[in-house]
């Protein structure tokens, strides 16, 4: 496949790196780092290899290497010797600047060959963690600057999709379940951002206890049926743009109503939106991360 180019200003630059405009600007006109394309009113115009190289130069700059020195550097000598820190240090870093420049180009040669590397020095758990969760965190901040369009975010997040998928498909195979006990995943109506519950699923399946994925957009009457099959029902849902904030106490509120009152049943809940949630409900336990919920059960 061959690499789709991109163009970025300055300040996607910025967003995408860490490194602040005007010290690209300086790098640019002391260091001759980039040659940037200007259009009749003078402003910078980037492509998909000076995304490249400047992650890279962060990459080295962040471990100690002066601008002074890397700019010396050819392309290739540069590459070169992030490869070789890499399998030095088994940094997370260059892996995270690896998908962010296979998630702007679509290239998915590029985003297997990099989790392929990782998964040869780190569990499937730690990849999640140390890599993928922090390049989401990433994406939903470069959201709030335009630099990421939804076309971008959908091709990575769907493949981050397909490996999660095979690792559950793997723990599937060795697992024994207790049907008394059940966690029922879903996510409420229009919410449709699924990766952190596909992996809290998956870490429930890894530590051996019986799992129930229902998807995105469930209706809460749907959910009602659960308590005819199972005698325990543990729920858990991320909400994450949904329910709306002024919704989210409704929504609890009739979800303790109608499936927790009289039943030994509970509901977890994470995501942005419970943010803010000030009253307590009895049977419902607000988590601010996947590592806190998955710890505590």
């Amino acid at each position: 496949m061959n690499n789709i180019k991109t163009s970025f200003s300055v300040k996607d630059l910025e967003n995408l790196s860490g490194i602040k405009a005007h010290t690209i600007r300086i790098w640019e006109k002391r260091y001759s780092i980039f040659s940037p394309d200007r259009n009749e009113n003078n402003i910078r115009s980037y492509d998909s290899e000076d995304l490249l190289k400047l992650l890279n130069i962060t990459f080295l700059n962040n471990f100690g290497y002066k601008i002074s020195k890397i700019s010396s550097l050819s392309d290739e000598d540069m590459n070169s010797l992030v490869k070789q820190i890499y399998s030095d240090k088994n940094s997370s870093s260059l892996a995270i600047s690896s998908l962010k420049y296979a998630m702007f180009n679509f290239d998915t040669k590029l985003f297997h060959e990099t989790y392929d590397k990782l998964i040869e020095i780190k569990s499937f758990e730690e990849i999640f963690y140390e890599v993928f969760i922090p390049l989401l965190d990433e994406i939903g901040m470069l959201w709030q600057t335009s630099t990421l369009k939804p076309i971008h975010e959908h091709f990575i997040s769907s493949l981050i999709k397909q490996k999660l998928y095979s690792a559950i498909e793997q723990t599937h195979q060795k697992n024994n379940y207790c049907r008394k006990k059940v966690f029922v995943l879903y996510l409420p109506m229009h919410e449709i951002h699924e990766l952190g519950l596909v992996f809290v699923n998956y870490l429930l399946l890894n530590k051996g206890y019986n799992t129930l994925y229902l998807g995105e957009s469930v209706p809460m009457k749907d959910l009602e049926d659960m308590k005819t099959y199972f005698d325990e029902v543990h729920f858990i849902s991320y909400f994450t743009v949904q329910p709306l904030a002024d919704d989210v106490d409704a929504y609890l509120n009739e979800f303790q109503e109608t499936l927790l009152e009289n039943t030994t049943n509970k509901f977890y809940v994470l995501g942005k939106q419970i943010e803010h949630v000030a009253n307590k409900y009895e049977g419902i336990t607000f988590y601010s991360g996947i590592q806190s919920l998955v710890l505590s059960l």
